[in-house]
């Protein structure tokens, strides 16, 4: 909806918009957190466009390699593409975008987005589904070529494209999952952190001692393990943290722990008493939320997200090892994830539920099929000091019917590395599940003129505990 529209919208409903979207979203993320947060599947779907990745240069470049700005730099968010009334019956589909903080204070143009979240509701069968899309997904964004679907929403922003950068990022996700999204959402900062504040904070456990930075100058904050109240500025910063281990897959766990406090505080004070603080509310949260969806859509989808099942909300994040891959941009500036499209697609059909959405080459073929199908070259390298190890394992992997073409020696590593040159999933997830390769060892160098397409470094942890008989 418009900000003419939101000033048209009488506050204390305006608030309850407000508080009935946020707690809908808090519901979707926690049953689905619950009920699906270790799914990882694998599979073959409909194809998705440009993941050979060819890199065309457009006119000009900025440092990170993304289409540098024509139009003068603003911080204006546009009204997003027209979105048509809900006929209360058919299936919606939003795009939740969090804008990236550090390119709205520097002012120097439109900002990448921060976050990206699918949410999607089925009002006959009464199922829902959200979907975690990383920031670093290497994408190709309509009429801009390639990049990372981060830089979507500043494209839209800076070449103003009809519908601004809300429609180009919707655009984008529509052309990598193949389905319809009806509304977008897009949340300041500033909104979520007020709102955290009006509800006098939430409680959190954290899991492990780490430092976090609230937006602002020398703000750090030491947080140690344990429950913990906190207030907006440093449930922000505890949900947007990448400095773990995991980066961003942390982060999005760290993202659904923050939805989950919410969700415990609204109904822990009463949802009648926060619409009773709604004209507070409301001061600090109706210009921070940006949207095309009517006043009366979104009550009636806050109200239905409420309804919705717990069995029936599925959740999932494309991430390593199943659905992207670690790779370089290719001219090898960029850190960037390789959509695995098969792998996407599939997780797609799992969080809609929609039969016709279904992938129709793999249905009832398990992994060591479609490996075994793909065929992919497989080279074999020892990476220990165990004599014959590469030999040994490739005898083994070829009677599981891989095609090892080659062995040798490699540079030694403690934990087993796997490397994918022409793109070939079905090897890639069965190696890495077979030999329990972890995300951070996991890399894309393409190179079709490669003598093979899969080289795997084997590492003392293979050595170690392996399966071999």
């Amino acid at each position: 909806m418009s900000k003419t529209d939101m000033r048209k919208t009488p506050p204390l409903l305006k608030a309850g918009l407000l508080i009935l979207f946020l707690a809908g979203a808090a519901f979707l993320a926690y049953f689905a957190y619950a009920k699906s947060h270790d799914f990882w599947v694998s599979y073959d779907v409909t194809d998705l466009p440009g993941l050979a990745i060819e890199y065309k240069p457009t006119p000009t470049a900025n440092l990170e390699g993304t289409p540098a700005p024509t139009a003068e730099p603003t911080k204006a968010i546009s009204s997003g593409p027209e979105a048509l009334p809900w006929d209360g019956a058919s299936r919606v589909t939003v795009l939740l975008m969090g804008l990236d903080y550090r390119d709205w204070e520097s002012g120097d143009g439109p900002p990448r987005t921060d976050t990206m979240i699918l949410l999607t509701i089925e009002p006959l069968t009464m199922n829902a589904g959200m979907l975690n899309i990383p920031r670093d997904l290497w994408v190709n964004i309509p009429d801009f070529d390639y990049g990372r679907i981060n830089t979507a929403y500043m494209l839209g922003e800076a070449y103003q494209v009809p519908g601004g950068g809300p429609a180009l990022a919707m655009a984008t996700v529509e052309a990598l999952l193949g389905v319809p999204i009806d509304y977008y959402a897009q949340i300041d900062f500033s909104a979520f952190e007020d709102f955290v504040d009006e509800l006098g904070g939430i409680s959190v456990d954290v899991p492990a001692e780490m430092s976090v930075d609230p937006i602002g100058n020398n703000n750090t904050v030491i947080l140690q393990p344990g429950r913990q109240v906190m207030d907006g500025a440093v449930a922000l910063a505890y949900a947007r943290a990448r400095h773990t281990e995991g980066g961003d897959f942390d982060r999005a766990a760290r993202t659904r722990q923050v939805i989950l406090a919410i969700r415990e505080r609204i109904l822990g004070r009463g949802l009648p008493d926060v619409l009773g603080r709604a004209p507070a509310i409301y001061e600090k949260l109706a210009a921070g939320i940006h949207t095309n969806m009517s006043f009366e859509d979104a009550i009636r989808l806050g109200l239905l997200a409420l309804e919705v099942p717990e069995d029936e909300i599925r959740q999932g994040t494309i991430a390593p090892p199943n659905q992207v891959l670690l790779a370089k941009s290719p001219d090898g500036t960029q850190d960037i994830l390789k959509p695995i499209p098969d792998q996407i697609r599939l997780l797609r059909d799992y969080i809609f539920a929609s039969s016709d959405m279904a992938s129709p080459s793999s249905q009832g073929l398990d992994l060591q099929t479609l490996m075994q199908t793909e065929a992919a070259r497989i080279q074999v390298l020892n990476g220990t000091y165990v004599e014959g190890l590469a030999a040994s394992t490739q005898s083994y992997l070829q009677s599981q019917g891989a095609n090892v073409t080659s062995t040798g020696t490699g540079e030694y590593t403690t934990y087993t590395r796997i490397v994918d040159y022409t793109g070939n999933p079905y090897a890639m997830q069965y190696l890495v599940e077979l030999m329990g390769i972890t995300p951070y060892n996991i890399r894309v160098q393409y190179d079709p003129s490669s003598d093979v397409d899969v080289a795997v470094v084997l590492g003392e942890d293979w050595a170690a505990n392996n399966p071999m008989p």
